[in-house]
């Protein structure tokens, strides 16, 4: 019961001063009066609910377990967007290897190469890896990218134009990182990850943090990878999410928090219609026996 539950024993209380006046003098059953608060203060003293349940990483820090940071890199997958340019000391030579610009684009838009057909793009000089994990580059032919991260896609792409290319490097972003958040949050929703790295916190910060109905000790994760799809639990209130494989977010991850029971009770119906008979049976029960009394 919380503490707005009161506002359903304001009827009954109601009623009892009416069976006062109808029946009894106030003066004579002060005792009986006495009982409204202590009704009043028990519904308050129930809704004080436990605090911890809503902090996040209770207990002692193991300083020397916890300090190193494990972020596992970004792996490229299907139906993700990567934006590859290829430089060197002669920029005419390279952009032999790039993605050019359509001339119907606005100067700050590039293409994305899907198939065969290159099609506008807001996102950079950017490519759509198709079904079969693939992308296609001027100059290079088919690319297995999908499982790949950066680094080693940079690595395929060097040893394919070192050769040909003076001092030549490579820039990859990935453009569709993005991590969704549903459930108990402020603001869920999909988030787009500029910088191509975030933790389950910073993610949640995003949302603007769980609800007071949330389940902080049971935050589902679902990450799909190339097909393969893995579940992850944490108890956001351990200090041990910080060692969880789950703690730094993989792109396209999913994040939900679940409703609490505290939640799920107050939108019971049942029970609340049994909270205000069960209020109104108090009542009777005390006008009888001040009655009796008497």
């Amino acid at each position: 019961m919380k503490a707005w539950d009161i506002f359903w024993l304001l009827p009954s209380i109601k009623k009892m001063f009416s069976l006062y006046n109808r029946n009894l003098s106030m003066k004579k059953h002060a005792g009986l009066l006495a009982l409204i608060p202590f009704i009043i203060g028990i519904v308050f003293l129930s809704s004080c609910g436990n605090t911890r349940q809503l902090q996040y990483m209770q207990g002692q820090f193991d300083t020397a377990k916890l300090s190193q940071a494990i972020y596992p890199d970004p792996v490229i997958q299907k139906k993700d967007l990567v934006s590859i340019i290829v430089y060197s000391d002669d920029p005419k030579a390279s952009a032999y290897y790039n993605l050019p610009l359509q001339a119907a684009s606005p100067p700050t838009t590039t293409a994305i190469l899907t198939g065969a057909e290159p099609i506008a793009s807001p996102a950079g000089s950017a490519y759509l890896v198709n079904e079969a994990g693939e992308i296609q580059m001027p100059g290079i032919g088919k690319l297995q990218v999908a499982g790949l991260t950066k680094e080693q896609l940079d690595s395929i792409i060097i040893s394919r134009v070192k050769d040909k290319l003076q001092n030549p490097y490579v820039i990859i972003r990935m453009i569709s990182y993005r991590v969704t958040l549903i459930g108990e949050l402020t603001k869920p929703g999909q988030f787009t990850i500029p910088n191509e790295r975030v933790s389950l916190l910073e993610a949640i910060a995003l949302a603007g943090d769980l609800t007071p109905y949330g389940r902080r000790e049971n935050v589902l994760i679902i990450r799909e990878i190339n097909g393969v799809r893995t579940f992850g639990r944490i108890d956001l209130r351990s200090p041990e999410i910080l060692n969880s494989p789950f703690y730094y977010l993989q792109p396209n991850d999913v994040v939900y928090v679940d409703v609490n029971k505290t939640k799920a009770s107050l939108n019971d119906q049942v029970v609340v219609r049994n909270i205000a008979l069960a209020t109104s049976i108090i009542s009777v029960l005390a006008v009888v026996i001040s009655l009796s009394r008497n």
